[in-house]
């Protein structure tokens, strides 16, 4: 058995959540008829404090439809440099709706409101038109950071003086609440509209939210039709998804603290560099260059020692902690990336 710390989105599904998936009522979807899905959905909207939510796939799904739903081909949005909707989503926004994207470098995720303000184009014949800004919280590449509240309202007024809508890639974003010790309202209030994953740390084996105005659900409705994200029967896989959003927020503390413990423990093995002020959440970033082992020498050396990971660029390795991870596991996985750079260092 290998420590899994490639991702969250490792995680099994509960035998709670099991049993949920066999008892679903459900229906068909498409006809808005699954009752399971409904609750979802309503549960969701309610816990995000917005109108109306929509269950999709996946969160490249959901930022898609989001995107879709509110810009148009020849448009430009803007979002932060190393966003995930900019570098891990397949250029989706462009393939798809056509969107050009305006990028700004953050501190830990978090872009500058006057940044932004500038970046949000003029009425100029050769210019594109601004029609949507993304954020991220928390920043998957910035280590799971916490953009904070502040930040996001910040951006938002300036969004809302131009009346150009925000939207959110909330992945993780429940992870941001239950590290600031805020209500995840607190955040989406300064969006127009949110996706949150169900299948990361929450738990569940598949799924998304989208959540905003009622006129843009029906709208990002219709966008997930045309991506092949009507589904059907669906409230067998919506079950476990609701079990994730009302039971398993609070835990994710867990998951946190298991990383302030796996980031600390690597910080004293000589070679590595980490920076402790990024961890705030499940994500743990660190540098190996130090070792003489580049990415894929260092995660095969790592495989063979029982722990697997992935690479996150040149030199970094990137570790989640998630609700299959004993503490236990947590520190064997530290002494075996010891063990790693250790033999790397011709150290017995």
């Amino acid at each position: 058995m290998f420590i899994d710390l490639r991702s969250d989105t490792v995680t099994k599904p509960s035998d709670k959540m099991r049993q949920a998936m066999f008892d679903a009522a459900v229906g068909d979807d498409v006809y808005g008829e699954d009752p399971t899905v409904r609750e979802l959905e309503e549960r969701a909207a309610a816990i995000l404090g917005k109108e109306a939510a929509l269950f999709v796939t996946s969160g490249t799904q959901g930022n898609q439809v989001a995107i879709l739903a509110q810009a148009r081909a020849g448009e430009e949005m803007i979002l932060e440099a190393s966003s995930h909707i900019f570098l891990y989503e397949a250029a989706a926004h462009a393939a798809f709706a056509g969107v050009q994207t305006h990028t700004i470098h953050g501190r830990k995720g978090a872009m500058d409101p006057e940044a932004v303000r500038q970046a949000i184009r003029t009425k100029n014949i050769h210019h594109p038109r601004t029609s949507l800004i993304c954020l991220e919280n928390t920043h998957n590449k910035a280590g799971g950071t916490v953009v904070p509240v502040e930040n996001m309202k910040a951006i938002y007024e300036i969004a809302q003086a131009h009346q150009v809508p925000v939207h959110l890639d909330g992945a993780r974003l429940f992870n941001a609440a239950v590290a600031a010790g805020r209500p995840v309202a607190d955040f989406t209030r300064y969006v127009d509209t949110v996706q949150v994953c169900l299948s990361k740390g929450l738990g569940a084996p598949i799924g998304s939210l989208v959540a905003g105005s009622h006129e843009f659900i029906e709208v990002a409705r219709h966008w997930r039709k045309r991506l092949g994200g009507g589904l059907r029967q669906v409230g067998v896989i919506a079950a476990p998804g609701l079990l994730a959003l009302t039971e398993n927020v609070e835990r994710l503390a867990e998951d946190h603290a298991h990383a302030k413990i796996l980031a600390q423990g690597i910080a004293e093995i000589k070679g590595i560099e980490i920076d402790l002020d990024t961890v705030e959440t499940n994500i743990v970033i660190f540098d190996i260059k130090g070792t003489g082992l580049d990415e894929e020498q260092f995660l095969a050396a790592l495989k063979e020692e029982g722990v697997i990971a992935t690479d996150f660029g040149p030199c970094l390795i990137r570790f989640v902690t998630h609700m299959m991870l004993s503490e236990a596991d947590v520190r064997a996985a530290i002494e075996k990336v010891a063990n790693v750079v250790r033999r790397a260092q011709g150290v017995a």
